[in-house]
């Protein structure tokens, strides 16, 4: 169920500090019923002018990761660059490329923190209590939490700590590459969020939804560069 205060970003940043705080206690990490059948990638992008920001949302089948869908959006920037509060900036032109596709997909895997966050509601966390859907936050980057370096191969991880609380984890998903920073976003356990970024890894170190989202807005924001019409 779609919460209000949840999709409300036209704040200022105090406001916004306190919409997650009352956020965080909306935030289920109760396992998924079932698998996925449509999985979504997101990401977002700003300009180098820092005024107008990209997104594109790809869909693709789990498990056979074929890419069925893509959708991708442009939008003014309307909040100013918080650390903590990059959801505000980031989720209106999230839900407007969201809004443009067909599919309804089961999960979202999102490149940035979910439950890995000061207040427990990052960008894959707000954007889960937004769409009332399974949500994992997928960063390349730590923004809080201390951890023990993960084994060396693919599959293998640590648990990331806010002091003595799991907010998420390290999951090393190539051989020998840098970890990635799991944490469930909304809707989903930790065991959810690991097991199922483990799944949509293939040749990579980033899941395939958000690999091939980051390349659809980096083709959005060529496109308006050289002012083409061409549809992502």
């Amino acid at each position: 169920m779609k919460s209000k205060i949840a999709c409300n970003w036209n704040v200022m940043p105090a406001e916004a500090r306190a919409i997650q705080t009352e956020l965080m206690g909306l935030v289920s990490l109760a396992p998924m019923p079932k698998p996925p059948r449509l999985t979504c990638g997101l990401d977002c992008s700003i300009s180098a002018d820092k005024k107008r920001i990209y997104a594109a949302a790809v869909v693709f089948t789990f498990p056979e990761l074929e890419l069925v869908e893509e959708a991708g959006a442009v939008l003014p920037v309307t909040f100013p660059y918080v650390p903590g509060l990059l959801s505000f900036r980031e989720i209106p032109v999230c839900m407007e490329a969201v809004g443009k596709l067909k599919r309804k997909p089961d999960l979202y895997l999102i490149d940035g923190q979910g439950f890995a966050h000061p207040r427990r509601v990052g960008i894959a966390s707000h954007i889960g209590l937004c769409l009332g859907r399974p949500t994992v936050g997928c960063a390349k980057s730590r923004l809080i939490g201390t951890y023990e370096e993960p084994g060396p191969v693919k599959g293998d991880y640590s648990r990331l700590y806010d002091k003595d609380e799991q907010i998420g984890a390290v999951v090393r998903t190539r051989d020998g590459i840098k970890p990635l920073f799991i944490s469930p976003g909304h809707l989903c356990s930790f065991e959810d969020a690991i097991r199922l970024t483990l799944a949509h890894t293939t040749l990579y170190r980033v899941p395939e939804p958000t690999r091939i989202a980051h390349q659809k807005v980096g083709i959005l924001k060529h496109h308006e560069l050289t002012r083409k019409n061409t549809k992502i």
